[in-house]
């Protein structure tokens, strides 16, 4: 697997490898040991899995505050998704700018994002299902975030948005002026 460094500080593309033979394909989603050559988190003690039922759902922008941050390696195992990623770490020289990037079942990359960013998606199809790896089990007292279309922030998300949940749509906006 191969780290491809982004525009924002600690946030990694991982672009995995892929054994194809006449039975199909084989892909290593995780190596603890490529992954600690590379100094990052090797212990996920918690796996998610998001599905989503209609296009155009858009989930975020989620984060844990500290005690309880984590670092997360997000992949598409089914469908497509426009993912976002927010550096709300207020001591990084990226705070508050953000990267996009289109995650596909098939295009073989995962993303790696460390504490402190936080993270949304918009389904490009119906049936879209993002799985996480966490680097700290959830703790809902530490469940926070912004609003995805937070004006600061003017993320250019490619659907009007079909489902989102009361939870997320209640979310405050995105304020350099309120560091976490």
């Amino acid at each position: 697997m191969d780290a491809i460094s982004t525009s924002l500080d600690g946030l990694f593309k991982i672009r995995l490898r892929r054994a194809c033979d006449e039975r199909g394909w084989f892909i290593r989603t995780f190596d603890a040991e490529r992954f600690a050559e590379l100094g990052f988190v090797t212990s996920w003690p918690q796996r998610g899995e998001a599905y989503n039922a209609v296009v155009g759902t858009l989930r975020g922008l989620h984060f844990q505050l500290e005690p309880h941050a984590e670092v997360k390696l997000i992949r598409c195992t089914r469908g497509g998704v426009y993912d976002v990623l927010v550096d709300v770490r207020d001591d990084s020289p990226t705070y508050g700018r953000w990267e996009a990037f289109t995650l596909e079942e098939d295009d073989g990359c995962a993303l790696y994002a460390p504490a402190g960013f936080a993270h949304g998606y918009q389904t490009l199809r119906d049936g879209a299902t993002l799985e996480y790896l966490h680097s700290a089990p959830y703790s809902a007292a530490a469940a926070s975030g912004y609003r995805y279309d937070s004006p600061e922030l003017a993320i250019p998300w490619p659907l009007v948005p079909t489902v989102i949940s009361t939870r997320d749509a209640a979310l405050p906006a995105f304020s350099r002026a309120a560091k976490v």
